[in-house]
């Protein structure tokens, strides 16, 4: 056999199956990695996680009932009634603890034991002297400045402002998210209708949502609570939900008109899927991208409009603490300064955070603005 012709002995024979190639990333996948690049959105991001964080353990953080206590022997959250005042239990009625923990529990049982939150404050009455052993009073008026027992000082009645500040989280993500949520759900059924259908449902819905955008959600919330004998903030997030739909509906319409003709609509079709299931399962993904920047900025719209309306005295009803309400306090007297700094600071920050996140996702999820970026 000629020299040329032979192999060489090192070669390993060629495999008998082809190594699969390593899968691509998804849409989502590579949007995320985009958008982790972003050090001003991951910040944002960071910052409204912990700010649910203290939304959600808020009686932990500040609060003058034990988190959890044994008394009489067993075993009660008092601290869970700062979410709902009826899931106190009954037995601190009776034995008429008129809201006062340590004393009562150590009085009334000396073998009870109860873990306290973190700082010593509530968030709707002011802390007396002695009420905790060897701690004064909170001070009220001009004379609540910070202090080391109260770090962001007292309104004039005396109650602490940063207990006040870290249960108000709670009604201004609540407020952003639910009054959002209902948006989001109407608009992008509206809007998936509207252009999915096309013809005459779609020149009515388009006029309905041209004749809601003529209403002012201002107008309309001052107007419901002018008419409602007890108006609350559930009130405030539905109106701020029902208006608010419009710009969602429209870009979700503009995405599904440019979406209905696609190549993969076509074969779903062919493959007689129904309407409802285009929609939804194929069309609706691949639209979702461009609708969670309005999303994004519609909660930071329903926060800064719930602090405005609380700043305004038509917020959350006493006694639900509120940034906008602090902020009122604070317009009544201007002297002190913390009731302004404080409230304001957190308005602030909590805003520009959620614009920052749905600037993050706009750029991680347009493939020009990606570009862009680079």
């Amino acid at each position: 056999m000629p020299q040329d012709e032979r192999q060489p002995a090192d070669v390993p024979a060629p495999p008998a199956e082809v190594v699969a190639s390593r899968p691509s990333r998804g849409f989502w996948a590579e949007a995320w990695v985009h958008f982790r690049r972003r050090k001003l959105a991951m910040t944002a991001l960071f910052f409204v996680l912990a700010l649910a964080l203290v939304a959600i353990f808020s009686p932990m953080i500040a609060g003058t009932k034990p988190i959890i206590c044994k008394y009489k022997g067993r075993i009660y959250f008092p601290a869970m009634a700062y979410f709902n005042p009826r899931w106190e239990n009954e037995i601190f009625y009776r034995d008429k603890f008129r809201k006062r923990y340590p004393e009562n529990l150590w009085e009334k049982d000396p073998e009870s034991w109860a873990v306290w939150p973190l700082i010593y404050q509530d968030p709707y009455r002011r802390v007396a002297a002695d009420e905790w052993p060897g701690r004064p009073g909170n001070p009220t008026g001009a004379d609540g400045k910070p202090s080391r027992q109260n770090l962001f000082g007292t309104n004039q009645a005396g109650v602490d402002v940063l207990a006040q500040m870290v249960h108000g989280t709670r009604i201004a993500l609540l407020v952003g998210f639910v009054a959002t949520g209902i948006a989001a759900v109407i608009g992008i059924t509206i809007g998936a209708i509207a252009g999915f259908m096309g013809g005459w449902v779609d020149i009515v819905l388009s006029r309905f949502i041209e004749l809601v955008m003529c209403i002012p959600s201002l107008v309309l919330i001052l107007a419901l609570i002018a008419l409602l004998d007890q108006p609350t903030i559930w009130h405030l997030m539905a109106v701020l939900g029902v208006t608010g739909w419009t710009g969602i509906a429209r870009l979700t319409r503009g995405e599904f008109i440019k979406l209905s003709n696609a190549e993969f609509v076509t074969a779903a079709r062919a493959l007689g899927a129904s309407r409802l299931r285009i929609m939804f399962r194929h069309i609706l993904p691949n639209a979702l991208a461009p609708v969670l920047v309005p999303i994004t900025f519609g909660i930071a719209a329903a926060i800064l409009t719930e602090a405005a309306l609380s700043f305004l005295g038509f917020g959350a009803p006493p006694p639900n603490p509120s940034w906008g309400t602090l902020l009122n306090s604070g317009r009544e007297n201007l002297q002190m300064w913390w009731l302004i700094v404080f409230p304001g600071t957190a308005i602030f920050l909590t805003v520009l955070a959620y614009n920052l996140i749905g600037e993050g996702i706009q750029e991680a999820t347009d493939p020009r603005l990606r570009e862009a970026g680079k």
